[in-house]
């Protein structure tokens, strides 16, 4: 029996393949490529010494995505495909709602049909809105201030709704915080097409020459140093993190919610001088006007993670950038 990982060939997916591989699992990935590339696939093979089956299939094409189920024998899914900009998600609300929604519709409907009813969903923080108080518990209020946030948010309902439904499903909502860093190997990390839209990939291309300076938005905010905190989290750290809920989900656990995070808030600039570090180099940054939507302050409540998943982030900041480097200067065009 497999574990399908739908847009197993992005950042986080691929370290996951990795993980799943290394503790005895078949996989099978699904990803229509639109925003990673199959050569992330061949280094996790690499990586592990193990094989991915691997389908170029858009979740939006239900008769090739149910073929998968038919030519797979398939015990669980972990779900991250979707588009993921939230400044993209702004500017292009329709096709943000129609590939996270219905491509998740068409999927519970395929699983539905060969019976697999047990799926781990990639959700996020930004579910939480602007919170009251950190760090952040499971039980916090929700709400949304972009598109992207509002398919996750839609898709935990949709997902809740299905196990009402019929008790036989099993869904593992994981809401993470910030990933960032690489496999330690440099062999896989994150590659963002064109400009990146997150901090540390960013911070990355300006390293490493390719971008000429970092914007920081805003220097104001009521933290130690003015910059935003946030929950940075090691990607493989997650990764682990969704390997023990495969492990939970065997114990059919109805539908159940954790935060993946470190439980530590770093602000930009801890982030800008840990990479400094990393990389031997300073990183020139300048200080710009704050983002509208953008909050002070984000990290987690992991505790309920630690006490039902038996999981704990391990991997500090300078390690999340000493792998980030690794990984970027010895691939600098990414795959």
């Amino acid at each position: 029996m497999s574990i399908l990982v739908t847009g197993g060939a992005g950042f986080i997916g691929s370290h996951t393949c990795v993980e799943l591989l290394n503790s005895g699992y078949d996989v099978v990935v699904v990803d229509n490529l639109c925003n990673s590339k199959e050569e992330s696939l061949k280094r996790v093979e690499k990586i592990t010494g193990k094989s991915v089956s691997f389908y170029k299939v858009d979740l939006l094409d239900k008769v090739s995505l149910d073929n998968v189920f038919s030519s797979e024998e398939i015990e669980s899914v972990i779900h991250f495909a979707g588009l993921k900009a939230v400044g993209e998600s702004v500017e292009k609300p329709l096709e943000y709602y129609h590939n996270n929604i219905t491509g998740t519709l068409v999927l519970c409907d395929i699983m539905r049909k060969h019976n697999v009813k047990n799926i781990v969903f990639s959700s996020s923080a930004t579910v939480y809105g602007d919170p009251a108080t950190v760090p952040i518990k499971e039980g916090f209020p929700l709400s949304v201030t972009n598109p992207y946030g509002s398919t996750k948010l839609m898709l935990e309902n949709i997902l809740q709704d299905i196990y009402k439904s019929d008790n036989e499903w099993n869904i593992i909502i994981l809401r993470y915080f910030n990933p960032i860093g690489a496999h330690e190997s440099g062999l896989i990390g994150e590659d963002p097409k064109g400009i990146p839209n997150n901090l540390a990939p960013y911070i990355t291309k300006v390293a490493v020459g390719q971008l000429d300076v970092l914007g920081v938005f805003g220097d104001d905010y009521d933290t130690h140093d003015g910059s935003g905190v946030r929950d940075y989290i090691h990607v493989v750290d997650l990764s682990i993190g969704h390997l023990k809920a495969i492990e939970k989900i065997k114990d059919k656990p109805g539908v159940a919610i954790y935060n993946l995070g470190t439980g530590k808030g770093y602000s930009v600039l801890d982030l800008v001088k840990a990479f400094s570090k990393a990389c031997g180099k300073e990183i020139p940054y300048i200080i710009k006007p704050r983002r509208a939507g953008d909050i002070a302050k984000c990290y987690a409540d992991a505790s309920l993670a630690n006490k039902e998943l038996a999981w704990t982030a391990k991997r500090d900041l300078d390690k999340m950038c000493e792998d980030a480097w690794e990984w970027q200067k010895n691939n600098p065009d990414g795959y």
